[in-house]
C-alpha cells in the first residue's frame, strides 16, 4: 500500500507527460514552450480534444461554437442571487455550473469550457454591486473574458498573456482534480459531473489554493531590501515559502518560465506595474539563495503560482479569484481526460487496506 498513491500508476493517457527530473511538460505532443510559443487556448483545446469527441472540431469551428456558447450560457448569471454571491468566486462558479445538463458529448464539452469563462466574470462583478457585462461571441475566449471581467475591450498583449496562461495550465498529468474527474467519467455520470468533482477538488488549499498568497507575501515584504530578512524569519517559523516547490518537480517548473514569458510584453508596453515586476524578481533572486543555503537536500525552485499572481493580478483579477481562473484553463483538461476514460470503459476501483479492529472470537 501507497500513502497517497505516491507512484501508482493509474492510467495510460496520450494527454500530457511531467517529467518531474527533467523539468519537462509535454502535452499531445508538443513541448510547453512551443505550445506556448505558437497557440491560443481554442487551439490548444482542438489539441487535447481530438479526436475523444464524436465529432472532429477544428479550431474555427470550436472559435465560433464557443462564442455561441457563452452568449447563450449568459442567461444562467439571472440564477446567481445573494445565497450564491456571498460564497467565495470558486464555489459561486461551481454552483452556477451545477445548474447545466449532463452528457457526453462535444455540446456538453463546449458549453461547459463557456460556463466557466462567462460565470466567474459576472460573479465578480455581481459581488462588487456591478453589472455582468454580456459575452461577445465575436471574440476570443480569452479575450471575452477579459471584457466580460474589466468592462473594457482588452489589448492585444492582455489577451495573448491571458491565452498564454490559459494554454500553460490546461493539463498537467493526472493530479489531484483530473483523477477525481477521470473517477467521476469511470462512472459514465457525464461531463458535467465530473468537471464539478474536478472543481471540488481543485479548491483544496493543497491543490489550486497557493497563487493568492504569493501576493501577500509580496505585499508583506514591500521592498526589495527586505526580501532577504523577511524570507529568513518565515523559514525560521517553519513557514511555507509561496510559489515555490513542487509536489513533482525536482527541478524549475517549466510553466514558471512560461508565464514569466508572458509578462514580458505587458511590461515592454507599460500595462504592468514595472516596480512589482522588480519587487518579485528581487524575492525570487532571495528565495532561490536562502533555500539553496538553508534546505541544501531538497529541491526547491520556482513553481507555476508564483508568477500566475503577478500575471492575473495584472489582468485585473482578484487574487481570490485566482483559483476561479485555473479552473477556467483546466476544464478542456479534465474534459478531454474524462472522455479518455470513458472510452476505455472501466470503473476505476481500487482497494483499501483495513487496519481496524477484528471481531471478538466467540
Amino acid at each position: 500500500m501507497k500513502n497517497g498513491l505516491e507512484d501508482v500508476v493509474a492510467a495510460e493517457t496520450q494527454l500530457s507527460d511531467v517529467d518531474g527530473e527533467a523539468g519537462r511538460l509535454i502535452i499531445r505532443g508538443v513541448s510547453l514552450d512551443d505550445l506556448v510559443a505558437d497557440s491560443t487556448y481554442e487551439r490548444t483545446a482542438t489539441l487535447l480534444l481530438d479526436g475523444l469527441m464524436p465529432e472532429a472540431l477544428d479550431e474555427a469551428s470550436l472559435t465560433r461554437r464557443l462564442g455561441e456558447a457563452r452568449a447563450d450560457i449568459f442567461r444562467h448569471v439571472e440564477a446567481a442571487d445573494a445565497t450564491i454571491l456571498a460564497l467565495p468566486p470558486v464555489d459561486a462558479m461551481r454552483a452556477l455550473l451545477a445548474r447545466l445538463p449532463d452528457g457526453e458529448g462535444s455540446p456538453v464539452a463546449i458549453r461547459l469550457m463557456a460556463a466557466s469563462a462567462v460565470f466567474l466574470p459576472a460573479v465578480l462583478r455581481l459581488q462588487k454591486g456591478r453589472a455582468p457585462i454580456a459575452p461577445d461571441q465575436k471574440l476570443s475566449q480569452s479575450a471575452d473574458m477579459l471584457q466580460m471581467l474589466n468592462g473594457t475591450p482588452p489589448s492585444g498583449e492582455q489577451t495573448s498573456a491571458l491565452d498564454a496562461y490559459l494554454v500553460t495550465i490546461s493539463d498537467h498529468g493526472l493530479n489531484a482534480s483530473t483523477f477525481a474527474s477521470r473517477v467521476i467519467a469511470s462512472t459514465q455520470a457525464g461531463l458535467t459531473s465530473s468537471v464539478l468533482a474536478a472543481i471540488s477538488a481543485l479548491k483544496g488549499p493543497l491543490h489550486g489554493g497557493a497563487p493568492g498568497p504569493v501576493l501577500d507575501m509580496l505585499d508583506a515584504i514591500g521592498q526589495a531590501e527586505n526580501a532577504e530578512t523577511w524570507l529568513g524569519n518565515a523559514l525560521d517559523k517553519g513557514e511555507r515559502l509561496m510559489g515555490f516547490g513542487h509536489r513533482i518537480y525536482r527541478v524549475r517548473d517549466p510553466r514558471a518560465d512560461a508565464l514569466k514569458n508572458a509578462l514580458k510584453p505587458l511590461t515592454a508596453t507599460g500595462q504592468v506595474d514595472s516596480a512589482r515586476v522588480a519587487l518579485a524578481e528581487a524575492v525570487e533572486g532571495a528565495a532561490l539563495s536562502i533555500l539553496k543555503r538553508r534546505k541544501p537536500d531538497r529541491p526547491l525552485d520556482v513553481n507555476v503560482e508564483f508568477y500566475t499572481a503577478l500575471l492575473l493580478e495584472t489582468l485585473g483579477f482578484p487574487r481570490e479569484a485566482f483559483t476561479g481562473v485555473f479552473a477556467i484553463g483546466r476544464t478542456v483538461g479534465w474534459i478531454a481526460h474524462a472522455r479518455e476514460q470513458a472510452l476505455q470503459g472501466r470503473l476505476i476501483r481500487p482497494r483499501s487496506v483495513y487496519v481496524g479492529p477484528l471481531p471478538k472470537a466467540a
